[in-house]
């Protein structure tokens, strides 16, 4: 069966679990009305049915190749990328003053999931325009904002982030590129970067690259980062793409998966580039785009595991051994676990989103720390369960699974980096217990609040399932507390079995608002009493785990762990 841009979940989702209305209530966006959201995500639908869905296989049969120092991209992609260039996609949340939609983010990830699931390798390229186009909008220069934001948001230009180099992963302090000023307002952009995503195209007029960089005499660390914007080809009088730029492909990783989006290590010598923020305060400009994009992953992988599980829910209805086997327990376990899981964990990311749009809105410091709190877990969870179920998919297809000609096992490989890039899970978790929680627990108090309350709200309705969701939410507040009485180590140490824990709870609360949105004997109240039921004990467990602080992990020296 080939993929189906779920639009009703989205409609559901929007209209009854995390309503789109306080947002469109607020001055900034009430232009999106349930009408024209719904408009929205039906036509995005049918792009994503028709345009992109059938690029998934060429796209990784046919990978993009560097030939003669031009990126060449798999068949279709270029005529894919201007449909969704064309449609207007890219622009959905960008401001309206330079040509975007000045939709809200909640929409915009409900597209981009959709586009995920259809074709992850090319979504990827929107997706990090859109991070560029938040952060140019938030720190650049008027001139450049005029300059760049309506090419990018038109899609005649496209954007990259440049973070990482050989030896700068996740220590980004680590960054060696250096940045010397050219004494006309420009600077000389020299060094390498790697793991750059979609860092050129056959069919873009221009790619447009965020870099960190050092300026001479800088502090070292983080704080001596600056970020500057270097595009490929420099732009003329007129704004149109003009002298080649000193920044070139030097060659593409051969990669797990994703092989239709080039994955560059990119060589600066020269290159000119423009400030973007103030010097060394590259970190806070980045984290923008950085921040937009971590919410964008953890939609990535709800996408791709819809994907995986329409085409595992196909493919049980279809294959025969004993009878259908979606007939026998097992197979229903995994396909009612697999749709369980992406329910959870797209609500959980389209309230991060929600958030983040009441903030923009102007909300105030409630919407900005809720959205701050969610972010760590929606993108974690989001990504580890695209990964848990994209593999589901391929035990569902039993060998068939295992032969790259079902399509199963793409899902895989191409969701395993999501888990990986935009900061680690690993990273994602400690940030959750560390500055998500330098408020004292304050924002994630509310939260379990709010849990608790919906919780008490269901008991008459759903009393068994009220008081589960109600139970659990204590057990986390409690070890919440437990977490903010910890220093560092012992946080760090339970961090990810944390905020699992946190994700298992709001997932059964969505869950349970499904419930009493659809009533007793619906379909969603016998899918939130299987979540319910058989996955959200699994939170006790990962509390257990958490609270048993940092003696156990270190109690292996490296050489014991050698044996």
């Amino acid at each position: 069966m080939p993929y189906r841009a779920p639009v009703a979940e989205f409609q559901f989702i929007l209209d009854k679990i995390v309503p789109l209305a306080p947002v469109a209530a607020t001055k900034r966006f009430s232009e999106a009305t349930a009408d024209l959201a719904g408009a929205i995500l039906l036509e995005a639908g049918k792009l994503c049915d028709s345009v992109l869905a059938p690029l998934q296989r060429p796209g990784d049969l046919t990978p993009a190749r560097l030939e003669n120092g031009i990126v060449r991209t798999p068949p279709g992609f270029a005529d894919g990328f201007r449909a969704i260039a064309e449609g207007g996609w890219i622009g959905v949340s960008a401001p309206a003053e330079h040509g975007g939609m000045g939709l809200p983010q909640i929409v915009g990830m409900a597209i981009g999931d959709m586009m995920a699931g259809a074709c992850l390798a090319l979504q990827l390229n929107p997706l990090l325009t859109q991070g560029q186009i938040e952060a140019l909008a938030h720190h650049a220069s008027d001139e450049i904002k005029e300059l760049y934001l309506p090419k990018l948001i038109s899609g005649e230009w496209s954007g990259t982030m440049n973070l990482t180099e050989p030896q700068a992963g996740s220590d980004v302090g680590a960054v060696r590129t250096r940045a010397e000023p050219n004494g006309d307002g420009t600077y000389a952009i020299t060094g390498q970067k790697i793991f750059i995503t979609w860092g050129d195209a056959d069919f873009m007029a221009n790619v447009c690259h965020l870099v960190l960089a050092r300026l001479p005499g800088a502090a070292p660390g983080t704080k001596g980062i600056s970020l500057f914007l270097v595009p490929k080809f420099l732009p003329d009088a007129a704004g149109n793409p003009g002298k080649r730029n000193g920044v070139n492909v030097v060659s593409l990783e051969h990669k797990l998966g994703l092989h239709g989006s080039p994955t560059c290590v990119m060589a600066y010598e020269g290159a000119t580039g423009w400030l973007v923020g103030a010097e060394s305060k590259g970190m806070a400009a980045m984290f923008t785009m950085m921040n937009n994009a971590r919410l964008g992953v953890a939609m990535q992988g709800v996408g791709v595991a819809e994907a995986a599980f329409q085409a595992a829910l196909a493919y049980a209805g279809e294959r025969r051994q004993m009878g259908p086997i979606i007939d026998h327990a097992d197979v229903r376990r995994m396909l009612v676990t697999m749709r369980a899981e992406i329910f959870a964990a797209r609500t959980i990311g389209l309230a991060c989103a929600a958030a983040i749009d009441m903030a923009a809105a102007g909300a105030g410091a409630e919407a900005e720390a809720r959205a701050a709190l969610l972010t760590p877990i929606a993108k974690a969870y989001g990504t580890d369960m695209g990964m848990a179920v994209s593999e589901m998919g391929v035990q569902v297809h039993g060998g068939m699974g295992f032969i790259e000609e079902t399509g199963a096992a793409q899902y895989c490989r191409d969701v395993r980096v999501t888990a990986i890039y935009e900061g680690t899970n690993g990273i994602q978790a400690m940030d959750l217990v560390g500055r998500k929680l330098a408020d004292g627990g304050e924002a994630a108090f509310r939260l379990l609040d709010e849990v608790q309350a919906a919780a008490e709200a269901a008991r008459t309705a759903e009393p068994d399932l009220a008081g589960a969701v109600w139970d659990a939410a204590e057990t986390l507040r409690e070890t919440t507390e437990w977490m903010l009485a910890q220093e560092a180590p012992d946080r760090f140490a339970g961090c990810v079995a944390y905020l699992r824990a946190f994700a298992r709870v709001l997932g059964g609360h969505f869950h349970l608002r499904a419930a009493i949105a659809e009533g007793a004997g619906s379909p969603r109240a016998g899918l939130a009493r299987f979540y319910i039921r058989r996955l959200l004990p699994m939170h006790a467990a990962h509390l257990a785990e958490a609270r048993e602080g940092a003696e156990g992990v270190f109690a292996l020296s490296p050489e014991a762990l050698a044996g």
